[in-house]
């Protein structure tokens, strides 16, 4: 997979699996702009760390609209287009229906649809604009085993990738005709910060017991199914889900 001369912009890229995305869109060839929301010193180590030159920092959080576009704006200004982007920002927060109050239940799920529902809505715009004009491109969205299987702990999140699914094969329908190509990739657990805590925790064992294989699936196993989705070639792939767990989760 080659991407020489291709702009792309990862979402959510200072760690783990944003940043595996985006250093395998740096190793094949790719300019790309890395996003962050508020931790500036993990992005810079991102981009220090991409291979090849060109490659920019831009911050926004995406669960707001106008740097939303901002964002887009500036990546199209300086880099002098775009041809991907990659939609991996994303929040989770647990929210247990029989452990939180009402005010505490309502807050969870605005800020969860905002940013991974409602922020990823408005990013595709943005770029799919672009994209109009300019022949083509790819968007690659980032959803999860959850959005399949459910998640009690955290029920906005689950509801916010099932959503992010449907989003996705509307977009892959709605702008195939511009030669816009729209895909999914659906992790189970992964090696991330994020997850640390659950996989030396007391759970440990069992959710690395849930895959055949023993173990999660590391960030660049899921950078390289992206990378796969937003490659020439793969253009009748559109509008569908890729699971990366390993055989964890198979739905019927």
């Amino acid at each position: 997979m080659k991407f020489d001369g291709k702009i792309v912009l990862v979402t959510g890229a200072s760690r783990g699996i944003g940043r595996a995305v985006a250093a395998e869109f740096a190793k094949c060839n790719a300019r790309v702009a890395v996003n962050f929301h508020s931790n500036q010193k993990a992005a810079e180590q991102t981009l220090a760390a991409l291979p090849g030159t060109g490659h920019i920092l831009v911050q926004a959080d995406i669960g707001d609209p106008q740097a939303v576009q901002r964002m887009v704006q500036t990546v199209i200004e300086q880099m002098g287009g775009l041809d991907i982007l990659v939609n991996n920002a994303g929040i989770y927060t647990d929210h247990l229906i029989d452990k939180v109050d009402y005010e505490t239940w309502q807050q969870h799920w605005q800020q969860t649809i905002n940013t991974n529902l409602i922020g990823v809505a408005n990013t595709c715009y943005c770029a799919a604009q672009h994209m109009i004009k300019h022949g083509g491109g790819r968007i690659v969205n980032i959803s999860s085993r959850g959005a399949f299987r459910g998640e009690s702990h955290a029920p906005a999140y689950g509801a916010s990738k099932g959503g992010l699914n449907s989003l996705s094969q509307s977009l892959a329908k709605a702008l195939g005709s511009y030669n816009i190509f729209v895909g999914v990739v659906a992790p189970g657990w992964v090696e991330t910060d994020m997850a640390e805590d659950y996989l030396t925790g007391p759970r440990g064992d069992a959710i690395r017991a849930e895959s055949p294989l023993g173990r999660v699936a590391t960030p660049e196993e899921v950078a390289y199914v992206v990378a796969f989705l937003a490659s020439e070639g793969a253009e009748f792939a559109t509008g569908t889900i890729i699971d990366v767990n390993g055989a964890s989760y198979l739905r019927m």
